[in-house]
């Protein structure tokens, strides 16, 4: 029972940590992003794990982390307002080919990662071509070109 309340505690954090980190956190990966990653989930393992390796103890901590997941799921769909919290919402970061530096700052984005979505996705080149970007709950850039 104690590798079920090390995953659930584990988990948990881990999801309060990206949800306070930003959506960029986990849109586009550097390679300082990964390896942060890779060493968060070897540290995450360590602190689930604890001194038992054995197979039956992993299958337990995969089965409790899936099943909080599927939880969570669920808790997303019947409460609106929890859903917001744990995925948050679609922003406008570029409204009428205006900048919102306010925003942008917040979302931890500039310009250039705004126009290079823009050249990526439709050719544009100037901030002035877009009519609105949206920074999305799962960390990507929609343009929509004016």
């Amino acid at each position: 029972m104690d590798a079920v309340a090390r995953g659930a505690a584990v988990y948990l954090i881990l999801l309060v940590i990206f949800r306070l980190a930003g959506r960029r956190t986990l849109a586009q990966l550097s390679s300082f992003d990964f390896v942060l990653l890779l060493i968060i989930s070897e540290a995450a393992q360590n602190a689930m794990v604890g001194d038992d390796y054995s197979i039956t103890n992993g299958m337990l901590l995969v089965l409790t982390l899936v099943g909080l997941d599927i939880l969570l799921s669920h808790v997303k769909r019947w409460s609106p307002s929890m859903e917001t919290w744990l995925d948050g919402r679609p922003t406008i970061v570029v409204n009428l080919g205006i900048p919102d530096r306010y925003v942008m700052s917040r979302a931890r984005i500039d310009e250039a990662d705004v126009l290079t979505a823009a050249r990526e996705k439709h050719g544009l080149e100037r901030m002035d071509q877009i009519k609105y970007a949206v920074l999305e709950a799962s960390g990507h850039l929609s343009i929509i070109p004016r």
